[in-house]
């Protein structure tokens, strides 16, 4: 491998041996904030690990903008962009770690091949305005779009360095008379007035990428940053040698007026190749745009249509390429990584990253990763599949994207049960999605964040919202056959609602507990069996349900186990650690553990009989932690979509983390495990599907995206092998995941 102490410019203190617990390995090069080194993961994963600058860990502005550069990171999505992996910006040389993206950046790409032909530029600029789209639905601005920040990956391009991104909600604010950027491919708007740059500063950026692309140069060149900056601000761009065809909406791009650009939604429809358009691509590296093949319908929602927004992916292999560090700073350098027993490292790698760049254009319908009908539908594979007379279905339901709250739905008894915005609740028929009944909700209002439409008891279960009159929100039990409301009871000020088989648990903010009956509605009894701030959930039918409450100090969780019947604590125990219950299985209460900075580090299993205490390490913390227990085996995800499998159980070998997979959504629902499938939701719509054995993605469904950041991601269903979801456009859909 090439040595450590680089021949270069950089100083030797550049070179730590570690971040947190990754050994850093193959210096990549420096950019602004740090240098950038390959990293490999415990579970195998190259990793691109960017530590800022010696120099600069002891400013603390410096140290707030890469918080923000992380934050921002980790929000936007990952099918785009590099998926970080882990970060401390809080250690002394603070550091980020992202999957590494074998691929060239954009810049390199032209320097060493030339400008990129029609073909290849449609694809680039459908890519680019794809990955605009969905950072800017993630809430986050990226101000610093340019060749050198765009890496074309087997799977598309890959947008890296949000160092001077900016979220809507953030509260780092550029410093007056600081110019941050890069003149070339700066908007006028962030010469003039730098705190009001908005997400047309990207389309912009884009423009003048786009542009660089097509002639090997940028709109406005100039060797003077100064002259750039007049020529941004005054003069017309210079697109001489742009494809005709493609000159228009360029200059649209780089219009002035922040107004008068198009959004990136715009530009992807610009940009669809037309039929029977020629192909060819950026060195392989850029997707086709979105095209209907014949006998598929509108994306309305029908069976067979494409989402809006869905790419009709290229299902190849990647091969081994170019090193491009996939995180924010990334140089231009041409390091390589060491060859040998790392190619298979590297190969498993790239076959995660391909893995979760494809995007299946049928909705809901499910694209394998290994084989695929050339429009991103499913494909039957030998005579079991062929049997199958299930097909995939979706139906829009309730006020649809508008609202950036998708269904949430349940199975039960051969039916599914479904809210959405507008819509109390509904009854689907999972074969197909034809609408029983529906009731409506009265107005627009979406389910309750973290409400659940939950079908037990013979009974339908659902939070009705609160209202804009102001009237409170109201749990209510629907009668399965015709929707019609057996009982309800006012929610008021509630914390949480606990669903046990035959119970409700209703607690409220001051910890006081209305356990009501399931059939009736009637009040079982009310009191407060534990501390006020306690987690609850229900426990096995007929058995306990469960209250955790953490120590003001942190240090300690004191569980308890509350009779169902009666409210009785049937006995308590104090376990090590700042812990939430998860799941009450047969014989266990499983929690997760949070370290002092609110990740989740780690798995509790408390034994129902002996009170035995079984605590499991992650290799990886998570943040904003859900988790699912299957048997012995607890699967957790976190805000950055790396899930993990954890296997609870005693004896030699057990008690471990088994894998760990790299999803690259950067906001995911709550795990379901069946049928040796683990399932959840992406924030962009898509259903993942992961092997509970191995850890590897095995398939997906398209792509169905809201208009805005979707706050409450509801977990998917699953009942008789198939799988059903609410994605964030409004529509509940239906696949079978058995051709994965």
């Amino acid at each position: 491998m090439p040595p450590l102490r680089s021949p270069g410019t950089v100083p030797e203190a550049e070179h730590p041996e570690y971040a947190g617990r990754y050994r850093l390995e193959d210096w990549l090069g420096s950019g602004g904030m740090g240098v950038v080194r390959l990293a490999t993961s415990d579970s195998g994963l190259r990793l691109a690990v960017k530590v800022i600058h010696l120099e600069h860990a002891a400013d603390p502005e410096f140290r707030a903008r890469f918080r923000q550069e992380v934050e921002a990171a980790r929000r936007v999505s990952g099918a785009f962009t590099a998926p970080v992996v882990d970060a401390d910006p809080k250690a002394a040389r603070p550091w980020m770690a992202t999957l590494f993206i074998d691929g060239p950046t954009l810049s390199e790409r032209v320097k060493r091949n030339g400008p990129l032909d029609v073909a290849e530029l449609r694809r680039l600029g459908a890519g680019l305005a794809e990955a605009l789209r969905d950072i800017h639905r993630a809430g986050v601005v990226h101000r610093d779009l340019k060749p050198s920040n765009v890496l074309l990956a087997a799977d598309g391009p890959k947008v890296i360095d949000f160092g001077i991104s900016r979220p809507a909600d953030s509260d780092v604010r550029t410093e007056t008379g600081k110019l941050i950027g890069t003149p070339p491919f700066m908007a006028p708007e962030q010469f003039q007035r730098p705190r009001d740059v908005g997400p047309a500063a990207d389309v912009f950026a884009m423009g003048a990428v786009l542009a660089h692309a097509a002639t090997g140069r940028g709109p406005f060149d100039s060797n003077s940053p100064y002259l750039v900056a007049y020529q941004v601000v005054h003069n017309e761009p210079d697109l001489a040698g742009v494809p005709e065809e493609l000159a228009p909406l360029l200059r649209r791009c780089l219009a002035k007026d922040p107004a008068q650009r198009p959004t990136p939604e715009q530009v992807m429809v610009a940009l669809r190749v037309p039929d029977g358009g020629a192909g060819g691509g950026a060195a392989g590296a850029v997707r086709p745009s979105a095209r209907r093949g014949a006998g598929d319908t509108p994306g309305d929602g029908s069976p067979g249509g494409d989402p809006p927004g869905a790419r009709v992916p290229e299902q190849r292999r990647r091969r081994p390429g170019k090193v491009g560090a996939g995180t924010a700073g990334r140089p231009g350098s041409g390091a390589r990584p060491p060859a040998g027993g790392r190619a298979g490292a590297r190969r498993r790698l790239v076959w995660v990253a391909a893995a979760v760049a494809l995007a299946g254009a049928l909705v809901g319908g499910l694209v394998a990763v290994r084989a695929g009908d050339g429009r991103g539908g499913a494909r039957d594979a030998g005579p079991a599949a062929a049997a199958r007379s299930f097909r995939a279905w979706a139906v829009p339901l309730g006020a649809g994207a508008g609202t950036a709250r998708p269904p949430v739905c349940a199975a039960a008894d051969g039916a599914l049960y479904c809210a959405a915005p507008g819509v109390k609740a509904a009854r689907l028929d999972p074969a197909d999605g034809t609408v029983a009944w529906s009731v409506p909700a009265g107005g627009p209002a979406a389910p309750e964040e973290g409400a659940a439409v939950v079908a037990a008891g013979g009974l339908v279960r659902v939070v009705s919202p609160r209202t804009t009159a102001g009237g409170g929100a109201r749990l209510e039990a629907l009668d399965p056959a015709t929707g019609a409301v057996r009982w309800g009871a006012g929610l008021g000020a509630y914390a949480q609602v606990v669903h046990g088989a035959d119970a409700v648990f209703v607690v409220d903010g001051d910890g006081r507990v209305r356990a009501l009956d399931g059939a009736t509605g009637a009040e079982r009894w009310t009191g407060r069996p534990a501390a006020r701030g306690a987690q609850w959930v229900a426990g096995a039918a007929g058995g306990p349900v469960f209250a955790a409450a953490v120590a003001g100090d942190g240090v300690s969780t004191l569980v308890s186990a509350v009779d169902p019947a009666d409210g009785g604590v049937l006995w308590r125990k104090r376990v090590p650690g700042s812990l939430t219950p998860v799941q009450a299985t047969e014989g266990a209460l499983v929690l997760l553990s949070a370290d002092r900075d609110l990740y989740t580090d780690a798995v509790v299993r408390l034994d129902l009989r002996d009170r035995g205490v079984r605590r499991v390490a992650l290799t990886g913390a998570a943040d904003q932690a859900q988790a699912v227990v299957d048997g012995e085996t607890a699967y957790v995800v976190g805000s950055g979509g790396s899930l993990a499998a954890v296997d609870l159980g005693a004896g030699a070998g057990r008690g471990r983390e088994l894998w760990r997979l790299e999803t690259g959504a950067a906001r995911v629902s709550r795990p379901v495990a069946a049928d040796g499938r683990v399932f959840l939701m992406a924030g962009d719509g898509r259903l993942l599907g992961a092997d509970a054995a191995r850890g590897t993605l095995v398939g997906q469904s398209g792509p169905r995206m809201a208009a805005g950041i979707v706050p409450l991601l509801a977990a998917p269903v699953t009942a008789g092998g198939k799988v059903y979801g609410g994605a964030p456009d409004g529509v509940v859909f239906g696949v079978d995941p058995a051709g994965w």
